[in-house]
């Protein structure tokens, strides 16, 4: 396997696919969600979910929606975390930030939007069996919660200007980063047809990516 190859063609997939999911409308919210949205990126964690599936015998297109749904949830923290209130970033991608684009309260309204519709997009899958589905949505909802993305970001918040303990910077960049790269993986896993030994596996896999890309990063 061409692995730039493959990468490639699975990030064309979700750019499509994104694009599909929030269609150009003529409200400035529905305009300033795209911004953000379709704003390029690496889009690591659906092409994980991807490949995660394709894994285990399944197949990139019915596991397409819930990655869709992972990446507008990563979408709405990155909009959330260049807030002043938080990162106060002026760039994001190359580009001026969405508050920076469309004032910070249109910018707030953008992530709530994504993360809200992100969970119909996962709710409205087809072709994947209803337990699956709502298993998958329940692991989604923890990894981007308090316990997982949120509660870091939370942590992150509490740190400033601490000095750093490396067992807390581990549990921020396991909850903050981590907790949607590993879901990204496990659901892909359950949504392909994982058994369970094979779910275990990339289970362990999507928290060591978690933890290299952090380090990386």
């Amino acid at each position: 396997m061409n692995v730039e190859r493959y990468l490639a063609a699975r990030v064309r997939l979700v750019e499509r696919g994104l694009a599909a999911v929030l269609p150009a409308g003529p409200s400035l919210l529905r305009r300033a969600m795209r911004y953000s949205l379709l704003g390029g990126g690496k889009r690591i964690r659906p092409v994980l979910a991807l490949a995660a599936a394709e894994a285990v015998g399944g197949t990139a297109r019915r596991v397409l929606p819930f990655a869709l749904a992972l990446e507008m949830i990563h979408t709405y923290s990155l909009v959330h975390d260049d807030l002043p209130a938080m990162d106060d970033d002026d760039l994001r991608r190359g580009r001026p930030t969405s508050h920076r684009v469309y004032g910070e309260g249109v910018a707030i309204l953008v992530g709530d939007a994504l993360l809200t519709e992100a969970f119909r997009v996962l709710a409205g899958a087809r072709g994947v069996a209803p337990a699956c589905t709502l298993r998958a949505v329940s692991e989604v909802a923890a990894a981007a919660g308090e316990a997982g993305m949120v509660g870091g970001q939370a942590l992150d918040l509490a740190a400033t200007g601490t000095p750093a303990r490396l067992g807390h910077v581990r549990a921020i960049h396991r909850r903050k980063t981590g907790a949607l790269l590993r879901v990204a993986v496990r659901v892909g896993g359950l949504v392909g047809g994982a058994s369970a030994a094979s779910l275990r596996r990339l289970s362990a896999y999507g928290e060591h990516v978690g933890l290299a890309f952090q380090i990386a990063d």
